[in-house]
């Protein structure tokens, strides 16, 4: 006989969260896989940024745009999707998309990021690939996941990494816990009342998801099933991700 699966906990915030970053390789990533979530904290005043290591350069699209002018037009499509949100913080480090590695040098800049902001938790994507949804496990994605996991631990928080950074006087900072998106999940967040922000994000990224007529029936049921897994009733939305705790 086969054992019962066991819901995944729902995330119940406990005011330990004052500040949180979001690393994610292109615009529109953190839109799909985390707008609700993101919405949920703002929602509870904590202070979020985004960094976006590229512009979505190559993303996606098949306009006859110069790679700088869909740049241009991504960055400013996820500043609106943001806004959506709650978050006015934006970092784009504008790495050549399609061409991420967790280099030693992009360590450095999310390094950078993450003393600079100083967040109690750092959302980001798995650096794991999914072969369930390939879709999530573009190369950009599994090396931001990465380098952002290097540059948490050690990086960030080693006072002789990167001096240059000190130089700066971007003091040591310990990321407590990150959230990772896009692999297997062990803990899930309600979004029930934050579906509607998701979506209005999403609807900003019109490069993107402009021609998707069901853009709003596939993220419900991605969310349902997410919601699904947690023991959450039939009209529950959510998002998924790994707790990994790094302090």
């Amino acid at each position: 006989m086969s054992k019962k699966k066991k819901a995944l906990p729902v995330f119940k915030y406990d005011k330990s969260i004052k500040r949180a970053l979001v690393v994610v390789a292109h615009p529109d990533d953190v839109d799909f896989g985390s707008a609700g979530t993101i919405a949920t904290l703002t929602r509870k005043g904590v202070e979020v940024a985004y960094c976006l290591v590229t512009s979505g350069d190559a993303g996606g699209d098949d306009s006859t745009h110069t790679r700088e002018e869909r740049s241009e037009i991504r960055e400013s499509e996820q500043r609106a999707a943001a806004a959506e949100v709650g978050v006015s913080n934006l970092t784009f480090l504008r790495w050549p998309d399609g061409q991420v590695e967790p280099t030693f040098l992009l360590r450095r800049e999310i390094s950078r990021v993450i003393r600079t902001h100083k967040p109690d938790l750092v959302l980001t994507q798995s650096p794991e690939r999914n072969w369930d949804r390939i879709r999530a496990s573009h190369p950009d994605h599994l090396a931001t996941g990465e380098a952002t996991m290097r540059a948490v631990y050690p990086d960030a928080r080693n006072p002789h990494a990167f001096p240059e950074l000190l130089r700066e006087g971007l003091s040591p900072h310990t990321v407590p816990v990150v959230w990772l998106s896009g692999g297997q999940a062990n803990m899930v967040v309600d979004i029930t009342k934050r579906f509607a922000q998701k979506h209005r994000a999403l609807l900003r990224h019109q490069s993107q998801v402009g021609g998707n007529k069901d853009l709003k029936k596939m993220l419900k049921t991605w969310a349902r099933s997410t919601a699904k897994s947690a023991g959450l009733g039939k009209r529950r939305l959510a998002e998924g991700f790994r707790v990994i705790i790094t302090s």
